[in-house]
């Protein structure tokens, strides 16, 4: 029998039963897709991240219950957890290398953790009647990323009280999820995020989104340092900088538990 360390974060929040909950497993070596797949399954969280530790940076992978995924900003913040506050590395800047060979870099800074994140880039695309009828109301502004639709609405009244029609979202195959968002009322903007494709119907607060909305709103409202808020059920706050062609997402974090896996060798 091989024992695993396994650890659940609450990211993107200061305080516990809030933000995103993200499993944490780190490994002295990889073990089989399957069976990390079968542990984010078991975990049934939006995401459980597996890492190696290698001499001077971090191998990282993300799978959700259902499957791996290229990028995933809370998880990887909680991953960073992990490594400042409970394997107490002395190191207040890390680097994780994703298997599609992307950089990321993590700095610990002014009690926050910041990811540092390529920006993706934006088309705008038609609004076409499909979209319109995803939910209860209609975007005003359609685009496409590198993983997701983008659907912008009027204001934050309108992306609190949205009803996903998830049968429809379901059905748009080339994107991993729909991103919707407004300016906010004591934010910047607001937001939420949506992938039944991915096996989350509605993620509570997603980090790697914010890779698309930055660099949207930065030409909308004309700054790059803005400050996101989630309106899932569990909330959370991000606060973003555009810096050229990286976003800078910088949260806080809280250790819910600790524990272990029992899997066979």
């Amino acid at each position: 029998m091989k024992t695993l360390e396994i650890y659940q974060i609450d990211a993107f929040i200061s305080e516990l039963f809030k933000g995103n909950p993200a499993a944490v497993c780190p490994l002295d070596e990889w073990i089989d897709d399957t069976t990390m797949q079968n542990i984010a399954a078991e975990n049934n969280l939006s995401e459980t991240a597996f890492y190696v530790k290698k001499e001077k940076h971090y191998e990282i992978r993300w799978f959700t219950p259902q499957v791996e995924i290229p990028l995933c900003g809370h998880a990887t913040l909680a991953t960073a957890f992990v490594e400042f506050n409970i394997k107490n590395t002395p190191n207040q800047e890390l680097l994780f290398l994703t298997k599609d060979n992307l950089k990321l870099s993590v700095i610990k800074k002014q009690g926050l953790i910041e990811l540092d994140f390529p920006s993706d880039t934006l088309e705008e695309i038609p609004l076409k009647k499909e979209f319109k009828n995803l939910f209860n109301h209609e975007p005003t502004k359609a685009l496409k990323g590198e993983y997701d639709l983008i659907l912008v609405f009027e204001n934050e009244k309108q992306i609190e009280t949205l009803l996903p029609d998830f049968q429809k979202i379901s059905l748009l195959k080339d994107y991993r999820g729909v991103n919707v968002t407004s300016q906010g009322n004591t934010t910047d903007i607001v937001c939420r995020f949506f992938a039944p494709n991915a096996g989350i119907y509605e993620d509570p607060v997603t980090g790697s989104a914010h890779t698309s909305l930055i660099p949207y709103w930065e030409t909308q409202l004309h700054k790059t340092k803005i400050i996101s808020k989630q309106l899932s059920s569990r909330s959370g706050m991000l606060y973003c900088q555009l810096n050229n062609d990286r976003v800078k997402i910088a949260g806080e974090a809280k250790l819910y538990l600790k524990g272990e896996i029992y899997i066979k060798d």
